[in-house]
């Protein structure tokens, strides 16, 4: 079987032919990236991606966290594991299994450029039968130096390792952004449109474990023939955000006097000092999820009911949103009385929800009998209506080496909202320790949320509920601490979270009436010898209760690489990573709502996953070879699971090449 096709190897010649003409242009690098707040749009540093250190890592569905619960191909759902990285579950509940991969508000980045910058980035992996492919550009130019456009495109095409799981996600957007002395502004849209063949997971473990005792004594087997639960069935996810932030500045000209050491400064120059801003953030969001089966026989064998048709079923669901918020600023720093800055707001937000129309008698003359009983006396509302009221204010120091804080709260005042409350703060001190510097930082945050709409309100063909749950409390605190001489940094935290809903092990959405208790603690090493690296993540954690929330115990992600240059021009990252965890009741995954629910029947885990791989970089040019899973077959039992019936994928070569364009 070839490994790849002519048109792969083209694209990649082509791109690395480029590389030689980029080390004659402009030598000037991108100058710094940034992402926002949401409510406020406050600046928050990042990074542009231009890094050679693990670029190959990231093209492995199973690596998009220490631990990830996933159906095992690229642009499919998945779920971090680590309870701390987790984020609560949102208004469409759908959306939330595919974060890793959609463009949102939430890792939206903005640059600021010297010259314009273009990011292409294209990688490969598997042979023709499971063909991977994944094509990025990023493009940033500023028209001067406040003046920013922005525009990036991520296509996505897989067939998947195994039967019925090919997946194809389009995703594109467009941004701009005007930092000035008195008025800034940030916009972006955002488009995604993902279309996943879910296929229920393989008939059998067996078929990884040992497919000898299936097959008569045959051990070989193709994991595309790998039979499975689905096999016509796929799930749509499309939507978009547009979202702008806006902020006008009061304030007033201060006069920077000639510096004396500078014999050549003989100009007195004027800065402007803000005082006060004026702030308006515009959130709009709409998301559609549709669930397709078009086999019955599947769904009497997977879900045994049917609600609404017997025969194909397809379920839409949609909804969006809009979010005004509007505020005043306080800032920081504008005389030595401001130690702080301080932000009022208020915030209004309206939802609305469309659900699969449901025109079937709940029951009598008119309801066939051949399909099942509703499970309530009254149907559920194809449509729903919510408005929201938070008012809330944001105290922050940013100044300073010794003490650094922020906190921000919001209470609700209309609606389901009303009797909310948000809490979300951090403070840290720096200070000389070992001839270096060492940070301590500390966190908490308290709330009290109401339920999402959906959870309480949803139907379609092979699930119907109605619920009247109540508001989830979350208590937690921790603190980290960095110490850059050792390379070490360790966080440690706990939460006590009340009346929990989470999906049991019928898929149905429940609320535990009692409290669970959840301790976390992460450390990061990393050692260096010469050329020799060996950096390490690891994370314990436990709750209290496993019915509830169950958590891989122990995890660990171990990287031993050789770092080095070739001929003072290439870089190179030489290595073999691992990733482990204990094993633990993993979630099982329900394709007909992208969600994942707790089971106790089988535990997955206690298997070594591990990449041999080359990270290399040329000048403006990363590109890498990878064995993924190079280890299947040489050593530990073959129980590589994610989930129950959902296998990682087997070995196989991956490869990229990712060029920065300095036009």
């Amino acid at each position: 079987m070839k490994w790849y096709s002519a048109p792969v190897w083209v694209i990649i010649s082509i791109m690395l032919c480029c590389v030689d003409a980029l080390a004659k242009g402009p030598k000037v690098e991108p100058s710094y990236a940034w992402e926002i707040t949401p409510l406020l749009g406050e600046h928050i540093e990042s990074t542009i991606d231009t890094t050679l250190f693990n670029y190959g890592q990231l093209s492995v569905p199973a690596y998009r966290g220490l631990v990830v619960a996933t159906p095992g191909n690229q642009g499919s759902a998945a779920k971090d594991m680590i309870y701390f990285r987790q984020q609560p579950m949102s208004d469409f509940f759908f959306r939330d299994a595919m974060l890793t991969w959609l463009p949102l508000q939430s890792n939206h980045k903005f640059y600021n450029t010297r010259i314009p910058m273009t990011l292409l980035s294209y990688n490969t992996a598997g042979g023709k039968e499971t063909a991977t492919d994944r094509l990025t550009a990023v493009f940033s130019g500023n028209v001067n130096k406040q003046l920013q456009f922005g525009a990036f495109i991520d296509y996505q095409y897989s067939k998947g390792c195994y039967a019925n799981q090919a997946s194809k996600n389009t995703l594109w957007g467009l941004s701009g952004s005007y930092i000035g002395e008195r008025y800034e502004a940030q916009v972006f849209f955002n488009h995604y449109n993902g279309l996943n063949k879910e296929n229920g997971g393989i008939t059998d473990d067996l078929y990884i474990t040992d497919p000898a005792e299936l097959q008569a004594g045959d051990a070989s087997i193709e994991s595309t023939a790998i039979p499975t639960n689905l096999n016509h069935a796929r799930t749509r996810l499309k939507g978009q955000e547009f979202y702008m932030n806006h902020r006008y500045k009061l304030g007033f000209w201060k006069t920077i006097p000639p510096v004396d050491s500078l014999p050549e400064d003989t100009i007195e120059r004027k800065e402007f000092v803000p005082v006060t801003s004026i702030i308006w953030t515009f959130d709009y969001n709409d998301s559609e999820h549709i669930f397709v089966n078009e086999t019955q026989e599947d769904a009497d064998a997977f879900w045994g009911r049917a609600y609404i048709n017997l025969g194909s079923s397809t379920n839409p669901t949609s909804y969006w949103s809009l979010r005004n918020t509007v505020g005043l600023s306080l800032h920081e720093g504008f005389n030595k009385y401001a130690k702080a800055g301080l932000t009022g707001f208020l915030s209004f937000q309206h939802n609305k929800f469309t659900q699969c129309v449901d025109e079937v008698p709940i029951s009598g003359d008119g309801r066939p009998t051949t399909l099942t009983p509703y499970p309530y006396n009254t149907k559920v509302a194809s449509g729903g209506v919510e408005n929201f009221l938070w008012v809330g204010a944001r105290l922050n120091k940013t100044q300073g080496a010794l003490l650094r804080y922020d906190v921000i709260a919001e209470i609700g005042l209309l609606g389901r909202a009303a009797g909310e409350i948000k809490v979300n703060g951090n403070v840290s001190t720096k200070f000389k320790f070992l001839r270096d510097s060492l940070q301590i930082t500390g966190y908490g945050s308290f709330s009290n949320t109401s339920a999402p709409y959906l959870m309480n309100n949803f139907v379609s063909n092979y699930f119907i509920w109605k619920n009247d749950f109540g508001n989830t409390r979350r208590l937690k605190f921790g603190g980290k601490l960095e110490l850059p001489q050792t390379d070490s940094h360790l966080d440690i935290g706990a939460e006590n979270v009340q009346n929990l809903i989470y999906f049991n092990d019928q898929c149905m959405p429940v609320q535990h009436s009692g409290s669970v208790q959840i301790i976390s603690a992460s450390l990061r090493q990393n050692f260096k010898v010469g050329v020799l690296h060996w950096d390490n993540i690891l994370t314990f954690q436990t709750s209290s209760d496993d019915m509830v929330l169950p958590l891989p115990k122990f995890s660990a992600y171990s990287n031993l690489y050789l770092s080095f240059r070739v001929a003072k021009v290439l870089h190179v990252q030489l290595g073999v990573d691992c990733n482990y965890f204990t094993k633990y009741y993993a979630p099982g995954y329900q394709p007909a709502t992208t969600s994942f629910y707790n089971q106790h029947k089988k535990k997955v885990g206690n298997y070594p996953l591990m990449n041999a791989y080359a990270n290399m970089k040329l000048k403006k040019a990363r590109f890498y070879v990878l064995m993924s899973h190079f280890n299947e077959g040489l050593f530990g039992a073959p129980n590589y699971f994610s989930m129950p019936n959902y296998p990682v994928n087997p070995s196989r070569f991956q490869m990229g090449v990712s060029i920065d364009f300095a036009n």
